[in-house]
């Protein structure tokens, strides 16, 4: 599972990095990203051109839904089964993205208390969650492009805390999930596996970051013992 996440870099990092059009794009770090909340989302150029970065709602709502309340149950999608679940399988093949952060929480347990921490990559790195998108059409016509971040069975380390993570792309197959010419299930579904424990590491942070509209610099400073 993965229900909060940061990304705290600066635009010219996220252009470096995910090769990105230059030109001014919707963003600002997000220290305590949530479901619900519209958040930083890339997607593949067309025909080979730059990368593209926009804004998403995090939550899915399906093109096909009677209404936009699946977003909240959507959050997350198991890559294990996106192929063949009816809400996520064409979206494989045709609208996949990736979710920049350079970290994400979740909750150890330690006896009746919840303990929040903080993953990262060893070198304190950005890197780019697989997920994918939708864009739902209301009655009044408006548009609601939403997303959904894909998980995998937990690492070693992530096992710790919880027995889900995050699908975390390593940089060398970025290009593969966002180049829009690539839509067989054959290339795509090998490369969501579990991020090399060894490559990772966590630590404690303030309770407070269970608070979803705490979006503060804090939230990613080591609890102090």
């Amino acid at each position: 599972m993965c229900g909060r996440y940061t990304v705290t870099v600066s635009f010219e990092e996220l252009v470096l990095h995910f090769m990105l059009d230059r030109r001014p794009a919707p963003f600002q770090p997000r220290y305590n990203a949530a479901p619900g909340q519209w958040i930083p989302a890339i997607i593949g150029g067309a025909d080979g051109g730059a990368n593209r970065l926009g804004e998403l709602r995090w939550g899915l709502v399906p093109s096909w839904a009677q209404d936009d309340k699946s977003g909240a149950r959507m959050m997350n999608a198991r890559a294990e089964t996106a192929a063949e679940k009816p809400a996520f399988r064409s979206l494989l093949k045709r609208k996949r993205c990736l979710i920049p952060a350079d970290g994400f929480y979740e909750w150890k347990r330690t006896g009746s208390q919840k303990q929040p921490v903080r993953f990262v990559l060893a070198d304190g790195g950005l890197f780019g969650m697989a997920a994918l998108y939708d864009t739902w059409l209301a009655e009044d016509g408006t548009k609601l492009h939403t997303c959904t971040i894909l998980t995998t069975a937990a690492n070693e380390l992530v096992a710790e805390v919880h027995e889900r993570m995050p699908v975390i792309l390593p940089r060398e197959h970025e290009s593969l999930w966002l180049n829009r010419n690539v839509q067989d299930e054959k290339e795509l579904l090998p490369v969501l596996q579990p991020y090399s424990a060894e490559r990772m590491k966590y630590y404690e942070v303030d309770p407070k970051v269970g608070r979803v509209s705490y979006n503060e610099p804090d939230c990613i400073e080591p609890l102090a013992l």
